[in-house]
């Protein structure tokens, strides 16, 4: 029993009832990515509207990204989202390098059982991180603020560094590490001057998402943001209850190209590391 029946001059010819299933299913999937990106389709269109009513369309203007530089809060938002993205990139980049390598380089017992805690934080669902969080510095008598969100921040970002690392050191050349040695080199500078080149676009794409999970974040950093520490989202989300308007569609735009950007980075990286 066969699919369907090839013809060289018409290609695959399916039966009548797969043909429905198959359309049945390719509907589905229009309707779902319909579903997730008119909206963001009419977010970026009323951006430009020149109107503060945002259903209603009065005409082209850029005038709502230049309001957004005037909105001191905002900006503030923004820069308070780039220093935690920033310092959580650096110590997720640093943790995730150094547990790939120790993992791949040396075994030790219940390595099976500390993979998989390294893990569960990448599929955990964020409000019981946050919560959980939460409570564990409310435990400790840490005030909330920048220090709680960064360390949040790492807890979820750095397993993905170590992911991407791990992949490329599937591929590694084990002599590598030796040649280097026996040329002089001490183990770490042979780790150093020739794993860490090597492991280069693994860890700048592993870099890149965590940069990007962080400044996306919104779920755990509401349970762990002090008020000296509001993140652009957190901020975006506090107006949005009070209503919709022009300016918040246009930080939204940017910050939509921005993470899109920093996506097609990552999978760059990944085609480079393959």
């Amino acid at each position: 029993m066969t699919l369907g029946d090839f013809s060289p001059t018409k290609g695959w010819r399916f039966p009548t009832g797969l043909r429905l299933l198959n359309l049945l299913f390719g509907s589905w999937t229009a309707v779902v990515f319909l579903f997730l990106y008119v909206p963001i389709i009419l977010l970026v269109v009323f951006s430009f509207n020149d109107s503060r009513f945002t259903i209603l369309w009065k005409g082209f203007t850029w005038k709502w990204y230049g309001e957004i530089w005037k909105d001191t809060r905002l900006i503030e938002a923004l820069n308070n989202s780039l220093i935690i993205a920033a310092a959580t990139t650096v110590l997720a980049v640093a943790l995730g390098t150094m547990g790939a390598w120790l993992m791949h380089r040396y075994r030790f017992p219940l390595m099976r059982l500390v993979s998989t805690l390294v893990f569960i934080p990448m599929v955990i669902p964020e409000i019981i991180m946050g919560i959980s969080l939460l409570i564990l510095f409310a435990a400790l008598g840490a005030d909330l603020g920048y220090i709680t969100v960064i360390i949040s921040h790492v807890t979820f970002c750095f397993p993905f560094v170590l992911v991407a690392v791990q992949a490329r050191l599937q591929g590694i050349d084990p002599f590598l590490e030796e040649a280097a040695m026996d040329l002089g080199a001490t183990p770490m500078q042979a780790f150093w001057k020739v794993i860490v080149p090597y492991l280069m676009p693994a860890i700048v794409s592993g870099a890149l998402m965590s940069f990007t999970l962080s400044m996306d974040e919104l779920i755990v950093t509401f349970f762990t943001a002090g008020p000296e520490s509001r993140t652009l989202p957190l901020e975006v989300f506090g107006r949005v209850k009070k209503g919709l308007s022009p300016s918040l569609n246009a930080i939204s735009t940017l910050f939509i190209l921005s993470t899109i950007l920093l996506v097609i980075a990552t999978e760059s990286m990944k085609k480079i590391r393959k």
